[in-house]
């Protein structure tokens, strides 16, 4: 399918972000829109909010999951942020279900939720799920919307690692440059990733899980979690779409273009043009309009 078509069924990808109010939800969204500016708000009709009105809604308690939030360095993004709803218990969480579900059946594809990126910071004393997410993953009915799980701060687990090598007798250069490996083997090998996926207690798993480490660094590297989530996605409009539209990996752009298009060429009954091979190249990559 050629570009414009894309475009004309959805010109931008629509991310939900779930998570505790210190999961670091923002700082991520800023990492994969390349900026440090805050993003500007809209409400459900594409009016631009005010900030001291969004301020004064925040100090009152309130908070309207319908509302858009956009980057104006990556407007191809618009994200909608549910904070966690174990501070606002049932309400918050029914508010967040119904959302979901309304958005999963919206006829136009444009206006549909595509991902949903839930934050679990790891800097806490307790890094246990918490009955929020249990809620979630065992209650919320996604349908067909790929959940990934960030796992927030993950460098506050590097301590840990760091000194139960070096207790072991490695020396402290080494346990430095090997303690964030060692960290995320033992924390995938661990309770709480494997009650992620327990299907006796979590009925709606995530697609997959990702970790987040120094995301408050200027040097963050949010490849991962842009890998993932592509490869979480079934439709190959929204795949293209949202590996065109981020602009933090274009290794990423190259691998997909490269080896869809390459797909096509060599089936049997498809008969592509070099210059439609070209255009098609072209469609996977940020901003690059192949003529």
């Amino acid at each position: 399918m050629d570009s414009s078509k894309i475009k004309m069924m959805i010109d931008r990808f629509r991310i939900l972000i779930i998570g505790r109010a210190n999961a670091g939800k923002t700082t991520i969204l800023q990492r994969v829109c390349n900026t440090k500016e805050n993003p500007e708000i809209y409400n459900s009709a594409g009016e631009k909010i005010d900030a001291a009105v969004l301020t004064a809604s925040r100090e009152r308690g309130e908070h309207d999951i319908e509302n858009e939030m956009v980057f104006q360095t990556n407007p191809g993004f618009i994200f909608h942020d549910s904070r966690g709803f174990e501070a606002g218990g049932e309400s918050e969480y029914d508010k967040m279900n119904k959302f979901i579900a309304d958005r999963s059946k919206e006829a136009n594809m444009k206006d549909r939720i595509h991902a949903i990126w839930y934050c679990i910071p790891m800097d806490q004393a307790s890094r246990c799920f918490t009955e929020a997410e249990t809620k979630f993953f065992s209650r919320c009915d996604t349908g067909s919307i790929p959940v990934i799980v960030l796992f927030t701060k993950f460098d506050a687990l590097y301590a840990n690692e760091f000194t139960r090598l070096t207790e072991s007798g490695m020396s402290r250069k080494d346990a430095k440059q090997l303690a964030p490996k060692g960290a995320e083997e033992s924390f995938a090998n661990g309770p709480q990733v494997k009650l992620l996926y327990d299907p006796k207690t979590i009925r709606r798993p995530p697609k997959c899980h990702v970790f987040l480490p120094n995301m408050n660094k200027d040097d963050a590297d949010c490849g991962p979690l842009i890998e993932r989530t592509a490869g979480t996605l079934d439709d190959g409009v929204l795949q293209q779409i949202f590996v065109s539209t981020q602009q933090t990996n274009l290794e990423l752009c190259m691998k997909y273009a490269v080896e869809k298009t390459l797909a096509e060429l060599v089936a049997p009954d498809e008969k592509t043009s070099s210059k439609d091979a070209i255009s098609q190249l072209g469609d996977w990559f940020p901003h690059i309009w192949v003529r």
